[in-house]
């Protein structure tokens, strides 16, 4: 039986639906296109994955702080 990821395949919609031109997105586009990628926030922060990113940012903000002292 084949399975989805969910996050997947919120990655998958988002990533089509911000391959579109922004001027030919109307508002209701984009309001649905920010809560699909709040979704898949939520969904990427409890696992492996949502954890090596966040240290990936963590680290990068922390570089950028000290490079601006």
């Amino acid at each position: 039986m084949l399975t989805i990821n969910v996050a997947v395949l919120l990655a998958v919609v988002v990533f089509f639906r911000l391959r579109r031109r922004t001027q030919a997105r109307s508002r209701n586009e984009e309001r649905t296109t920010a809560v699909i990628i709040l979704a898949l926030g939520v969904l990427l922060a409890p696992t492996a994955v949502g954890q090596g990113i966040q240290d990936i940012l963590g680290q990068l903000a922390s570089g950028v702080t000290r490079a601006a002292r």
